[in-house]
């Protein structure tokens, strides 16, 4: 018997009742969660499909919004490889679940991510019975793998990524860990780094097949918009993209300092923090910093007013009509050691990123676009809004940054066709 799986076990039991007080409280800023929680515990309503679609199932797993927005692209390639597939979706997160609903097709099926306890894994595998199981870059969850081991479906990691830290982590518990990895099917890399970080836990990786998010194709409709926003702008639109907790703080201080308030105030700058349920709270914190706020909640389809300091992006999933809408922008998470956001998004709607020194979720995509110059690295919030703002006033360095952004997104595609056929390979040899 292994010990550490017994114990990991016995604590994800027992956390049961805590992870149902935190998805009430969740629910409070975000009613998704509190939609369908018994489907966590691998429950299900009559209304879900159970034994008469065993074995047809293709089952991908996007734990929130960004993995949802790679597996778009990954389930798109999946139904050309494997005609006749039915979906079945999983999610974490209410954004990821919302965003997720966009990819469903008649029959297929759309359900949370059961808790990694042996009871709710085993309910979720009897009741659905994949051909295979796709998870989406990091989530490698114990009992959910010897499960599928031992219930006879392929479990594979599509896009995956481990960074330093993760890596560091997982190390220290190598009896729970190691078996864990060792008992996928089959893991693609983004990059060599990530491929070498996870052999280093006994995952077996078949290949390094690039980033799914590089295959990303933006809205054109979203871009023409935020093209209209850009040109009505009387100033040069600077956004500060994704922002996490404490970004807009250091950015506020740097707004209000004597060496930035002339520079800053000749942009129009556009934040857009990563998660929806702290919109009140940045609007809040802009707002007591005397500040005038626009939010994009309020303004509708016409354009956004001209006559304030900061647009508040309090949308979800207009990403793209964001970039777009900006000639330059901070990348939310990298100046804060939080690893970063996605940048490819950003360079794909031709928009150049300055990246602070925080980059380790996307440390291969982050130090090939700035090789480029498609981004530029800085040591903290000060050296950003001072790069930002004289790069968004030079026309020349300008247009040279959004060209090579295009181009640098442009050149990486390919990963979800092929990251779709080697899928498509061990389902049928299921």
């Amino acid at each position: 018997m292994n010990w550490s799986l017994f114990a990991y076990s016995a604590l994800a039991w027992l956390a049961q009742p805590v992870l149902r007080r935190k998805l009430r409280r969740r629910a409070i800023a975000e009613p998704g969660y509190a939609h369908a929680v018994p489907e966590r515990f691998g429950h299900y309503t009559p209304k879900d499909l159970g034994r008469d679609g065993a074995g047809q199932w293709v089952w991908v797993h996007a734990v929130s919004l960004g993995e949802t927005r790679a597996a778009a692209l990954l389930v798109h390639e999946l139904r050309r490889s494997l005609p006749g597939m039915r979906l079945l979706l999983t999610h974490g997160t209410a954004t990821g679940r919302a965003e997720g609903r966009k990819l469903l097709l008649p029959g297929d099926l759309q359900v949370w991510q059961p808790w990694d306890s042996r009871g709710a894994v085993h309910r979720f595998l009897r009741q659905f019975q994949p051909a295979v199981g796709v998870l989406m870059e990091t989530e490698i969850w114990p009992n959910l793998v010897q499960a599928c081991k031992a219930e006879g479906v392929p479990l594979v990691v599509a896009n995956a990524r481990l960074n330093e830290k993760s890596q560091a982590g997982t190390q220290r518990w190598p009896s729970l860990f190691r078996p864990t990895y060792a008992a996928l099917r089959a893991v693609w890399a983004q990059t060599e780094m990530d491929a070498d970080r996870l052999r280093s836990l006994g995952a077996p990786v078949q290949a390094v097949l690039g980033n799914l998010k590089f295959d990303v194709q933006p809205d054109s409709a979203l871009l023409t918009q935020g093209a209209t926003w850009r040109t009505a702008s009387h100033r040069p639109v600077v956004i500060v993209a994704s922002s996490r907790e404490g970004e807009e703080a250091q950015w506020v201080a740097q707004w209000g300092g004597r060496k930035f308030h002339g520079v800053a105030g000749q942009c129009q700058w556009l934040i857009v923090p990563r998660h929806p349920q702290r919109f009140d709270a940045v609007h809040d914190l802009l707002v007591s910093a005397g500040l005038k706020v626009a939010r994009r909640s309020q303004w509708g389809d016409g354009t956004p007013p001209t006559d304030v300091d900061v647009w508040l992006g309090d949308s979800v999933g207009e990403m793209p009509l964001y970039y777009a809408s900006a000639h330059i922008g901070l990348l939310g998470g990298s100046f804060e050691p939080l690893g970063g956001q996605n940048l490819i998004e950003a360079a794909a709607c031709a928009c150049p990123m300055v990246l602070g020194p925080h980059t380790f979720n996307f440390a291969q995509a982050s130090q090939s676009a700035c090789e480029v110059g498609a981004a530029f690295r800085v040591l903290d919030m000060e050296q950003g809004v001072q790069l930002a703002t004289a790069l968004a006033r030079d026309a020349d360095a300008l247009q040279r940054a959004r060209k090579m952004a295009l181009a640098f997104a442009q050149s990486h595609r390919g990963a979800a066709q092929a990251t779709a056929q080697a899928i498509a390979t061990v389902a049928r040899g299921h």
